[in-house]
């Protein structure tokens, strides 16, 4: 873990190590290259001998597709996927746009039409963790959204819950298949998976690359990188309360990105001692140690304001703000995928219940993007329709600006509707 202090001389030199790349390592990159084109070539083939390589239980091009009914999860659990279903579609249903349609300065009827993707894929990660609330935060917005095919990729051999999350959340179809080659299959189609529009949900590594590689071919959502968590805070905060959620986003592997930046050296040293006591009563204690020797950081600011700073060049996925007005700086705080508020506001919470997809941008591309919205799953088409009254009224602003490019075939298209 390290420690940086706003006292020492090259403490802007030393937050420059913040600004995360969203690199590949070139190894990975030729990898992934290699898996793409097997499945590419060898369609169900390919994906079922790739996908084995890596599977505890071994599929065949029969098992790759899962038509089984999922067996119910018992009634604390279906009431808790359900209670989280609620809240999601809660959120995102009144903003589902809205198709419009109004007039420009000359009259003519101008608008967007949004119409639901035809077909999308969603990585679901499986793994260490069978990870519910993924299938329910991409899923579920896929179906408010109104998309009819939503094919979801999740690594064998899928968790019964997991499985039953996928379906509850609206899945039409699931496959088992992990990785790159899951991304690969989505992206070009088998004979078993027919090629999706988009791709949607986080992954590791080689799923992120596998995006990136099959980028055009398909529509992805963004490139997920390991989780992260940015905690601003002051003497108001909890010294046990904001090492439980330091622990909680490390409980993600190796590769996450976790952060303390605080105007109180007492409050680093308290939140430092508790996660040395918490961390032995959790299950994962040898790979919580792991993430936090790589990845955590504790840095000590002379006010919010420089504590504002920091976080600003942090830009990270989760931003936990606990300290004095962390409701206004909430409002103000521009580089971040998710704010939460207060002692109270877990982001765990955002994880599994609160509304909004947890799916957010990492590695500081929070700077630049967003996190997962219901738009994504829908087109937006322009609508332009001009009659000769309103098309009069604007033809000499477009054949000037014609005359400007010196494409003289767009001033005569315009022109050739005046003819006598």
């Amino acid at each position: 873990m390290k420690y940086i202090s706003y006292q020492q001389p090259d403490f802007s030199g030393r937050l420059a190590e913040f600004q995360r790349s969203g690199g590949t390592p070139p190894e990975i990159i030729q990898e992934v290259r290699k898996i793409v084109l097997q499945v590419r070539e060898g369609g169900d083939e390919g994906l079922v001998r790739i996908t084995n390589q890596f599977s505890p239980l071994p599929i065949t091009r029969e098992s790759l597709v899962l038509k089984s009914k999922p067996a119910p999860p018992p009634v604390a659990v279906r009431e808790a996927l359900k209670k989280s279903l609620r809240n999601i579609e809660k959120f995102y249903k009144p903003r589902l746009p809205k198709t419009w349609l109004g007039r420009n300065h000359e009259g003519a009827r101008v608008g967007e039409i949004y119409q639901p993707l035809d077909r999308v894929g969603i990585y679901v990660p499986g793994g260490t963790a069978p990870l519910v609330s993924s299938a329910l935060m991409t899923v579920t917005l896929a179906r408010i959204a109104g998309v009819k095919q939503i094919a979801v990729c999740t690594p064998p051999p899928v968790q019964a819950v997991l499985h039953y999350a996928i379906r509850l959340a609206g899945a039409t179809e699931i496959y088992q298949a992990g990785g790159a080659q899951a991304v690969a299959a989505m992206a070009y189609g088998t004979q078993s998976i027919r090629a999706v529009n988009k791709i949607f949900g986080p992954g590791n590594a080689y799923v992120a690359e596998a995006k990136r590689q099959v980028f055009g071919r398909v529509g992805v959502d963004m490139i997920s990188g390991p989780s992260e968590i940015a905690v601003l805070a002051d003497q108001t905060a909890q010294a046990d309360l904001v090492a439980s959620d330091l622990l909680a986003q490390a409980e993600h592997g190796p590769g996450s990105q976790i952060f303390l930046v605080s105007t109180e050296q007492k409050l680093i040293d308290a939140v430092k001692s508790e996660m040395e006591s918490q961390i032995t009563l959790l299950t994962r204690t040898q790979y919580l140690r792991e993430t936090l020797n790589l990845g955590c950081k504790f840095v000590l600011v002379k006010n919010l304001k420089q504590g504002v700073d920091v976080i600003e060049t942090i830009a990270p996925e989760h931003l936990s703000l606990v300290c004095k007005g962390a409701q206004g700086l909430g409002k103000t705080i521009r580089n971040c995928g998710g704010i939460f508020v207060g002692n109270y506001s877990p982001v765990a919470a955002g994880d599994y219940a609160a509304g909004p997809s947890h799916e957010y941008p990492t590695g500081g591309s929070a700077r630049f993007s967003s996190g997962l919205t219901v738009d994504q799953f829908l087109r937006k088409t322009s609508y332009v329709q001009y009659d000769r009254t309103a098309l009069k009224k604007g033809r000499k602003t477009i054949e000037t600006l014609a005359e400007v490019e010196g494409l003289t075939a767009h001033k005569a298209s315009v022109a050739s509707r005046f003819k006598k």
